[in-house]
């Protein structure tokens, strides 16, 4: 069993425009098209049996559309995580709607979003998410959007769990894309979850195997970031590394059936 908690499609008319835009901010290739269809497809040939949809509002205006679409996917192996743009005055209404549409969490992306994760305007955000019981998701460490600025560091994320701490945190990235040294130092071992996305291009099997015996392989998930990595990569990264079996099964996919509700 295999779940990817980080896979990013869009709806059929958007899907090519996007993901030009994106490539040329990431100057990154792709491995999908970006639409649903062949998402499903790759994910399959790539060995994934499900897979976590972050769905992002990179504009206030956005959140209608983007969740309407994403509570559209009608596929029982693909789970959607709703989003809104904390400069959208409805926002806390638009939580509640996420929650009503039966979406399994929230994505925000603090640098597509103009936000520090740890700027108070945000608390607000925080406790309703709390309070409605939805994950969380954030993109953490560096992003090629803005190099120079990193809106989520690792130190930021820990003042974020800590003060929040029936938040049900998945710090994307390991806890700090390129940060990886300050997530073992900062995240590792709190009380949020951590996913894999992009670690086999970026992470050492060596730091990657410190953070999840540091963190605990119980508070990781599987996770991909396709269309710009590749599930089959990232798995063939894990199988490369020390961890044991019972990590592995925690990582594949125990731990995303216990944040999406589906273990007994």
């Amino acid at each position: 069993m295999l779940i990817d908690a980080h896979v990013h499609m869009f709806s059929e008319k958007i899907a090519q425009k996007a993901l030009t835009n994106l490539a040329n901010i990431c100057k990154s290739p792709y491995f999908t098209n970006g639409t649903l269809s062949d998402t499903k497809e790759k994910l399959k040939s790539w060995g994934v049996d499900a897979a976590m949809a972050m769905n992002i509002a990179t504009k206030p205006t956005q959140q209608t559309v983007v969740n309407n679409w994403a509570a559209s996917i009608d596929d029982p192996n693909i789970y959607s995580f709703g989003s809104i743009h904390p400069d959208a005055p409805d926002a806390l209404d638009e939580l509640q709607r996420i929650k009503d549409l039966g979406l399994y969490g929230v994505k925000l992306h603090p640098d597509y979003q103009g936000f520090l994760i740890d700027d108070p305007k945000m608390f607000p955000i925080y406790d309703a998410i709390s309070s409605l019981g939805l994950p969380v998701t954030f993109h953490t460490g560096w992003d090629p959007l803005s190099p120079d600025l990193i809106h989520a560091t690792p130190q930021a994320v820990a003042k974020v769990v800590k003060l929040f701490p029936h938040m049900t945190v998945i710090a994307a990235h390991m806890g700090g894309m390129a940060r990886y040294q300050e997530a073992e130092e900062y995240v590792a071992g709190l009380p949020l979850y951590i996913d894999t996305a992009m670690s086999a291009r970026l992470c050492s099997p060596e730091q990657f195997e410190r953070l999840v015996s540091k963190h605990g392989s119980e508070r990781v998930l599987f996770a991909s970031d396709c269309p710009w990595s590749r599930s089959c990569d990232e798995f063939a990264f894990i199988e490369r590394t020390h961890l044991t079996d019972r990590e592995k099964e925690n990582i594949y996919y125990k731990n995303a059936q216990r944040v999406l509700g589906l273990s007994h």
